[in-house]
């Protein structure tokens, strides 16, 4: 769309009458943006903002709350407890003291367990009752047996050596 005499003066008068920028885009057959870029190049008056209402006599906002410091709640009643008898209880018997036991050395356990690790290959179709993983013994320090990472793990090939032949 170019913008000659005939638009631009089409653009100031809807501009003026005070119609949205998407009204305007949508009678001028333009986008929104192509609009407001224009209004913004011909310095047209910036319209208001449909957010922020400053309209003079529109009802003002209630001031905040005062705070209030310290406590709120009423404090509770203090009550007293009331006192039961309590028979005293006899004094322990004297116990025979036990010898000191010696501490027996412990020594670090050289077992480890082996986790059993299963190949993680999906077989079927996710959802399905057939679905299940391999179960075969997954290759140290993958999540796959070996015929699976085989086919997981596949080296690049060297692009210079297909630029050779």
């Amino acid at each position: 769309m170019e913008w000659n005499e005939e638009t631009i003066a089409r653009l100031r008068a809807l501009w003026a009458e005070g119609h949205s920028t998407a009204e305007i885009g949508r009678r001028m057959n333009v986008s929104k943006n192509a609009v407001v870029g224009k209004a913004h190049r011909l310095n047209l008056p910036a319209r208001p903002s449909p957010i922020r209402r400053d309209v003079e006599g529109a009802a003002t906002r209630p001031p905040a709350p005062r705070r209030v410091t310290g406590p709120t709640l009423p404090p509770l009643p203090q009550r007293e407890a009331p006192v039961q008898a309590v028979a005293p209880r006899p004094a322990p018997a004297p116990r025979a003291e036990a010898p000191a036991a010696r501490p027996v050395p412990v020594r670090p356990s050289t077992y480890r367990p082996q986790r059993l690790v299963t190949c993680c290959w999906p077989i079927g179709e996710p959802g399905t009752k057939s679905f299940r993983f391999c179960d075969a013994d997954a290759t140290t320090g993958k999540p796959y047996c070996s015929e699976h990472a085989s086919l997981a793990y596949v080296k690049v090939r060297d692009r210079r050596d297909e630029a050779a032949a």
